[in-house]
């Protein structure tokens, strides 16, 4: 935005506002206003329970137009999934994120597009739509031009901004390219955990251990749990051979960014230690066969041959025709597929297909957000709905949530005990409810620290 062609804005204090993963684990979008500079810090779309997803249909909450810069803590798409809908409303400024979450929102953005138009096209094609007609939230257009936007900033170099404002990213393990954001502003240093990552992940970087904050905005996804302190192979090794006893497929709906990449690292070890039988493995994803390909060029935590190694182990699915045909194939196999939580994309024509049979598991790898597919079949569903009809639910269903590319409550306390001194106070976002206030609860009692849970849309003033 030209601001010579505008009249001045006015001097504001400091001030932080929570439009998003205030209360929920998705939406994230931190509003940054200082002096003149007016700042987003991420732009994802609301996802599980219908009343979020509802969000994301209303006008953003601020003027796009009025908006210096957007920066991006990583690719997931809630927290990067409503940038062509800021574009599309008027924002032209730049969105700076490292190269690898640039490369990874290159797939990701217009395939959410193209998923939304065919969701939309399929809704009217079909007449199970309570609209007429269905249309998508944006186009995979709109996701391209969004994508001119973007601008890249290594891990440690310092970014100048307007009216004194800078920051950093420093790696935040999680996904490829995932950051935690240092802002530095006249009155005060803000740092954003975005997602973080587990410590000693075998093919992430090690978070940063952060030392100084004078507000800090920490996540909470398990913010009441802890991971089970196993080896993730175990467990997965049991449900494949267990399910390749009874001749059946295992179907693993797995984010397509990350979590997909893990897994097939695991598959691979566990095939070449012969934990497991060599059952053919399919990657059903267009867009996590070319993030698996990103991984591979960036290779964090492991060599680039051992990343290759593990995906040229797995048979790619990119068409229509060998995705239905792979449905349709009774042999036993392992099928890994998008979307995570099973909200959208390819996995729900194979739910369709293998969750009425016992013979088969329906594998879930990670944090299931309230409202998804994902979390009804965690929490025992005997039938769920899929493109208007119900399905019944008659598969093993299991969940490897030691797999979470997210932190725990022990793995975040240990993280946050790296600061020097505690900041002004601690903000606990992109949580449940009860997982945000169990790490409230945590801070105050273990650190000392003032730390509260933000509602969604509150403006906090910081100076």
């Amino acid at each position: 935005m030209d601001r010579s062609l505008t009249a001045p804005a006015p001097q504001m204090p400091l001030a932080l506002t929570f439009h998003g993963a205030a209360g929920t684990v998705t939406g994230s979008k931190y509003l940054v206003e200082s002096g003149r500079a007016r700042l987003l810090v991420d732009c994802g779309l609301f996802q599980g329970f219908k009343q979020l997803r509802l969000r994301n249909w209303a006008p953003l909450p601020f003027d796009p137009r009025s908006l210096d810069a957007v920066i991006l803590t990583h690719a997931h798409l809630d927290h990067s999934g409503a940038l062509p809908l800021l574009a599309r409303a008027g924002y032209q400024g730049p969105v700076y994120a490292t190269p690898g979450t640039i490369d990874l929102c290159g797939l990701l953005l217009p395939d959410s597009g193209r998923l939304q138009e065919q969701d939309a096209d399929f809704a009217n094609r079909h007449g199970f739509s309570k609209h007429h007609p269905a249309l998508p939230l944006y186009t995979e257009a709109d996701a391209i031009a969004a994508l001119a936007l973007f601008r890249p900033v290594e891990f440690g170099a310092r970014q100048e901004m307007p009216d004194g404002c800078r920051f950093k990213f420093h790696p935040a393990g999680h996904i490829l390219g995932a950051a935690i954001v240092e802002l530095e502003t006249p009155q005060g240093r803000i740092v954003f955990s975005g997602d973080l990552g587990r410590p000693n992940a075998p093919t992430t970087p090690q978070p940063t251990l952060m030392r100084e904050a004078d507000w800090l905005l920490v996540e909470s996804t398990y913010g009441d749990r802890r991971h089970e302190p196993v080896d993730p192979g175990q467990p997965l090794a049991e449900v494949v051979n267990r399910t390749a006893a009874r001749g059946g497929t295992v179907l693993i709906p797995a984010f397509a960014v990350g979590r997909t990449q893990v897994l097939i690292y695991h598959l691979h070890r566990l095939k070449r230690e012969r934990a497991i039988p060599d059952l053919p493995v399919f990657l059903d994803s267009p867009m996590a066969v070319d993030a698996s390909e990103i991984f591979c060029k960036y290779h964090d935590g492991l060599s680039a041959a051992e990343w290759r190694a593990a995906c040229h182990s797995v048979a790619y699915v990119r068409s229509v025709e060998e995705s239905k045909a792979l449905s349709a194939n009774p042999m036993p196999k392992i099928i890994l597929s998008a979307s995570g939580m099973a909200t959208g994309g390819r996995v729900l024509h194979h739910l369709k297909q293998y969750a009425p049979d016992p013979r088969h598991t329906i594998l879930f790898a990670g944090y299931q957000a309230g409202g998804t597919r994902g979390a009804a079949l965690t929490q025992g569903a005997k039938s769920v709905k899929i493109h208007g009809t119900y399905v019944p639910v008659r598969a093993e269903v299991d969940n490897l949530s030691m797999l979470s590319a997210h932190a725990d409550s022990d793995e975040i306390m240990g993280w946050l005990k790296g600061f020097a001194r505690p900041p002004r106070a601690a903000f606990i976002t992109h949580g449940e409810p009860a997982a945000a206030d169990a790490l409230r609860h945590r801070i105050e009692e273990e650190l000392g620290w003032v730390a509260r849970v933000p509602e969604h849309g509150e403006r906090v003033s910081l100076a």
